[in-house]
């Protein structure tokens, strides 16, 4: 983040090149980055904030932060609480929040992503949403060295048995997954054919598997010598949107819980979930 002018004459709008690596250099108005500081910090606060606290927050003299607010509260970007003098983003935010949200398309944010992260990893990568019949591949990107496996858009993978599955055992209300593997065309492949005891602890042990890693993994299943990392990624209301999968031949594929294509299969599930306006905390 560039640091902030500190002279009065350099608060009015200027032009400034964006990032400097960026081989196709964008201009940019230092004022509007500036002001969009205040309300970032104002985002990430669940409470309304003194104009002291927030002008730090956002790096500014309280001074300079003012008229900014000023211009915000025209434009009903923020308000500030008559009462106590605290300010809050206003009815505008919200509508733009609420915009952004009825736009976003989870498919649209995730294959960028999940192409990125073959490309890194040289690694096949799948996208998985949860359909009629069960976790449904709509996307599978190859890597440079396909994978022989019978697998493209409109595979129902097993919920027990494989990777994909498991991530959305482990994020799906227990509910939605005990009728789906009672009903008549539940039963998606024989690893998913248990008695109910069986079938709460498999679910139960997918749940574990994610809450202290962060993915699910399978080791040769359903595909002998094929590994894959599974990780879910959430919509702003906390409900899954889809799973991405990484997979690939045991031979080339560190299927460690530590390894680095474990990370890499969760941080863009996570990158995936904080552009669908996933919360954390």
């Amino acid at each position: 983040m560039k640091k902030p002018p500190s002279s009065p004459s350099q608060i009015a709008p200027t032009l400034v090149d964006a990032e400097a690596g960026d081989a196709k250099a964008q201009r940019a108005v230092q004022s509007v980055e500036v002001g969009g500081r205040l309300l970032l910090t104002l985002a990430a606060h669940a409470t309304a904030m003194t104009l002291k606290d927030l002008a730090a927050g956002a790096g500014l003299p309280a001074a300079r932060a003012h008229p900014y607010l000023v211009s915000f509260g025209k434009l009903g970007l923020i308000e500030q609480d008559a009462g106590t003098g605290r300010y809050a983003l206003g009815p505008a935010a919200l509508q733009l929040g609420l915009s952004c949200l009825h736009q976003l398309d989870p498919m649209k944010v995730a294959v960028p992503v999940a192409e990125r992260l073959a490309a890194s990893t040289d690694q096949s990568v799948i996208i998985a949403l949860w359909g009629n019949l069960g976790p449904t591949v709509v996307r599978m990107i190859e890597a440079r060295q396909p994978l022989h496996v019978n697998m493209r858009a409109g595979t129902v993978m097993s919920v027990l048995g494989t990777a994909t599955g498991r991530a959305f055992a482990a994020a799906l209300p227990g509910k939605i997954l005990e009728e789906a593997l009672a009903g008549p065309m539940g039963r998606f492949s024989p690893a998913d054919s248990l008695g109910a005891k069986e079938l709460a602890a498999e679910l139960q042990s997918a749940r574990e598997e994610m809450q202290a890693h962060g993915v699910t993994r399978a080791l040769g299943r359903p595909v002998p010598s094929v590994n894959a990392f599974s990780a879910a990624a959430f919509d702003h209301e906390g409900h899954v949107a889809l799973v991405i999968t990484a997979l690939g031949h045991a031979d080339h594929f560190d299927a460690a819980w530590d390894s680095a294509m474990a990370v890499a299969v969760r941080e863009a599930a996570a990158e995936v979930s904080r552009r669908l306006g996933f919360a954390t905390v």
